[in-house]
């Protein structure tokens, strides 16, 4: 990994590149926080690990500096002190800094801390590449806009009441941030599917449906796969749940494999709803959007045949925060109609 280390005294400073150049991370050195800032704006670094108290610029303004810019990823901080009170540790964190190593530094302790980092960054990494496939999928499909994301949104909003309701003691804050990465892939099977059905200006036919009723399966088919060469990764489990269920129903009329109630997956479940109601509040080139209050109708006549009954409950408890979403986040019309014809 690349690091960026900013340290004025300058054998302190060599004695921490070696020992990191020794783990076997690219290091770069600088003995002033406001060269080190300037490097960053030419070659952006992962980690940063900054001495507090330095000439020119300290290490707290080096940290809110990187904190008030956008580097197209997320920078981790470790703060390196001699001080180890708690107003400084409240002072160190207000600025942006993400952990601290005491000067002076021992070596273990230096490359466990870097560890950490690396931990941290990999999930920032594995958020960014659920993204881009889920974006993969969303780009075959004109008339998607910004779903992906108002999905994920209603997804979090229903997960996050569901939690604080306290009646399904699976959803806690690791489910809640599973389900926050992995709802975006639901639709990733539909990179399977012919350009001619995906993008028909208007309603399928019953066989063209067919066609696209695949997607599930090809999804969750792709999913199984990345899952059988990292079988401990959490994330691709309930990703395949997803991409597979959620479109099967309550009363199990649902596709692909015809499940009832419970034996749904929870997380599938709750992007049933999601889903169907970014899909029922939005444009597409063969309907025009509900309006909301239209929508909580139509998700309220599928409670216990389309929907399991519990979330609609949920559903209707946070519709308000539902409708906020979908004023935020809505397509311009303009941008519709340019899709749509594209």
């Amino acid at each position: 990994m690349q690091v960026l280390v900013v340290e004025d005294d300058f054998i302190a400073g060599e004695m921490l590149a070696e020992v990191l150049r020794g783990a076997g991370h690219e290091v770069t050195l600088h003995t002033d926080g406001a060269a080190a800032l300037k490097n960053m704006q030419e070659t952006p670094f992962p980690l940063i690990i900054s001495d507090w108290d330095m000439p020119v610029m300290s290490g707290m303004e080096l940290c809110k500096a990187v904190r008030s810019a956008d580097w197209g990823c997320y920078v981790y901080f470790i703060l390196l002190t001699g001080r180890d009170d708690k107003a400084s540790n409240l002072l160190g964190f207000g600025s942006g800094a993400d952990d601290f190593l005491k000067k002076p530094f021992d070596p273990d302790e230096l490359l466990a801390r870097v560890r950490v980092a690396e931990r941290i960054l990999q999930l920032e990494m594995q958020d960014v590449t659920v993204v881009a496939l889920a974006k993969l999928a969303e780009s075959r499909d004109n008339d998607t806009g910004r779903h992906i994301e108002r999905v994920q949104s209603y997804c979090t909003i229903l997960a996050d009441k569901m939690r604080e309701l306290g009646a399904w003691p699976q959803v806690d804050a690791g489910f809640i941030r599973l389900l926050k990465q992995t709802s975006p892939l639901h639709d990733i099977g539909k990179v399977g599917i012919p350009d001619a059905v995906l993008q028909k200006p208007g309603k399928l036919t019953p066989a063209e449906f067919a066609v696209m009723k695949h997607h599930s399966a090809l999804g969750a088919d792709t999913l199984a796969a990345a899952a059988a060469h990292r079988p401990n990764v959490g994330y691709l489990v309930m990703a395949r749940q997803i991409a597979q269920s959620h479109h099967e129903r309550w009363d199990g009329s649902g596709y692909p494999q015809g499940l009832s109630g419970e034996d749904i997956p929870l997380a599938a479940r709750i992007v049933a709803v999601a889903d169907v109601y970014d899909a029922l509040t939005s444009r597409r080139a063969y309907k025009d959007a509900f309006s909301h209050a239209e929508a909580v109708k139509i998700m309220l006549e599928g409670k216990g045949s389309h929907f399991d009954p519990g979330l609609i409950e949920v559903f209707v408890a946070v519709q308000s925060q539902f409708d906020a979403v979908r004023e935020t986040m809505q397509e311009h019309p303009l941008r519709i109609v340019a899709n749509a014809a594209a």
